[in-house]
């Protein structure tokens, strides 16, 4: 279906409107949005309803409300139910903006790579230089991370240079587990945790009392405590209490969110509510970066 440029533009003000009010919305909020005169989108509006892109919703709280057939027009799938696809503006989040599609339209490029991120929400707010974030997509757990060199106002679509691509693995934990699980006993000294540590070339080791894990020590702990000259003190008394775990079912990608929350360089592995080992950050970049 032709439609003209000021047709697209209300009518993908009216369902980014729609999205973020969950109501019908009025003739007044779609020209506040596209800044366009109020009687102008009400002529507007006729057509459109003529066309059966747009119908009326009688009463105090009614306006208009976008068809079936207004989504197909502008290529958007229309879904009772649909996934947060996050996209960031210099760092923070746009609130009531969601990602439709992203299209990787320069990947052969040999030192340029770009995409076309079509928003659904207000696509103005973004400037060309603006730092530009999106992701994770629900299915492959796609980030893109790059700097906005375009926009298209009618189609709400970012065009931006992509800086860094990454797509977060589903695989379950248990196969990113490198390290069998060695652990310190609660008696031990910060003397004897730091001789655990560096016989075992890692950075950090749970706990362990009774067979229960009762806390995470790291060599950053240890540096402390020798600054104090507290060689001799317990590791329990060092040591972070409430050890972060994960399942070993559970999908990578949600270790990593579990890091990122935390703000910590590893978790425990369990499986059946058993420690099983541990994974890292580090874990994570090495297998992102083996092609």
């Amino acid at each position: 279906m032709e439609l003209t440029v000021i047709q697209r533009e209300i009518l993908s003000a009216l369902i980014n409107l729609f999205r973020e009010k969950g109501r019908a919305v009025k003739g007044e909020e779609i020209s506040e949005r596209i800044d366009r005169n109020p009687g102008t989108v009400r002529n507007q509006m006729q057509s459109l309803k003529a066309l059966g892109l747009v119908e009326g919703v009688p009463g105090p709280k009614g306006g208009y409300k976008a068809t079936s057939t207004a989504y197909q027009a502008l290529n958007l799938t229309h879904m009772d139910r649909e996934a947060e696809v996050a996209v960031y503006r210099n760092g923070e989040r746009i609130m009531n903006a969601n990602v439709a599609e992203i299209d990787l339209n320069t990947v052969r490029h040999p030192e340029l790579c770009r995409a076309s991120v079509k928003i659904l929400g207000d696509a103005r707010v973004f400037n060309i230089g603006d730092s530009i974030q999106v992701g994770p997509t629900p299915v492959n757990k796609l980030v893109i991370r790059g700097e906005v060199v375009g926009r298209d106002d009618i189609n709400s679509v970012i065009l931006c240079s992509i800086n860094e691509m990454i797509s977060l693995p589903k695989k379950p934990v248990r196969d990113y587990i490198n390290h069998r699980l060695i652990t310190i006993p609660s008696g031990a000294t910060v003397k004897d945790a730091l001789v655990v540590l560096a016989k075992h070339d890692i950075h950090g080791a749970p706990v362990e009392k009774d067979g229960s894990i009762v806390g995470m020590v790291t060599y950053t702990d240890i540096g402390r405590a020798i600054s104090s000259d507290k060689t001799d003190d317990k590791v329990t008394e060092i040591m972070t209490p409430n050890v972060i775990s994960i399942d070993q079912e559970k999908p990578m990608y949600e270790a990593v969110s579990v890091m990122n929350q935390n703000k910590i360089g590893r978790l425990l592995v369990t499986g059946e509510g058993k420690p099983k080992g541990m994974i890292t950050r580090m874990d994570v970049i090495s297998r992102l970066t083996t092609y």
